[in-house]
């Protein structure tokens, strides 16, 4: 198993602890020929314009929905999240836009308004999840093959479609190596 975490902007190093906490070979992907070796994927959160204008300019975008059409596992937190999504209320940004979810930005205000909470995240067990919550966006809505994960104040703030999983909040923010290891499982097939 070789997992890669995007390295071109956001919180990358977090990610990249996190999965070798659950035991895996992880690489830092910043150019198209690394995505060939991967068996699943992190978007970090950070900022989704720049990430977006980023993945073009690198020529990152095919490799990546090669990857989410091979079926392999890619997870989006915040700002990845925004970037798997088919929609952005109020925004023409670009989007991979492979997950059938309608996102809202900033939904929980600005860097001030940043927070943590405890969520029940049923996949991950009877214990919450401590949830850092940044800047971050909502899912407003979504189609029938997505599956709600979490939620937060009855906000949809996780959520997997088939092999995407995507997180409004910082699951590698937190000592908590649930959320990655549920992705890895994805990435391995579960």
């Amino acid at each position: 198993m070789k997992i890669g975490v995007l390295a071109i902007q956001g919180a990358v190093r977090e990610h990249v602890t996190a999965l070798q906490k659950c035991g895996e070979d992880v690489v830092c992907v910043k150019k198209a020929e690394q995505f060939a070796e991967l068996d699943g994927l992190v978007i970090p959160g950070g900022e989704s314009t720049t990430i977006g204008k980023l993945l073009v300019r690198f020529g990152l975008v095919e490799p990546i929905l090669r990857l989410i059409a091979q079926g392999k596992a890619v997870y989006g937190t915040c700002a990845g999240l925004i970037l798997l999504a088919t929609r952005v209320e109020g925004s023409e940004q670009f989007l991979l836009g492979k997950m059938d979810i309608a996102v809202a930005r900033n939904a929980f205000g600005r860097q001030r308004e940043s927070f943590e909470q405890e969520l029940p995240v049923p996949v991950l067990g009877k214990e919450p999840f401590p949830a850092v919550f940044i800047r971050a966006p909502l899912i407003k809505a979504y189609g029938s093959k997505v599956q709600v994960l979490a939620r937060c104040n009855a906000e949809v703030v996780a959520a997997r479609q088939d092999n995407l999983l995507v997180s409004a909040f910082h699951p590698e923010l937190t000592d908590d190596v649930r959320m990655h290891s549920y992705f890895v499982g994805m990435a391995k097939g579960n």
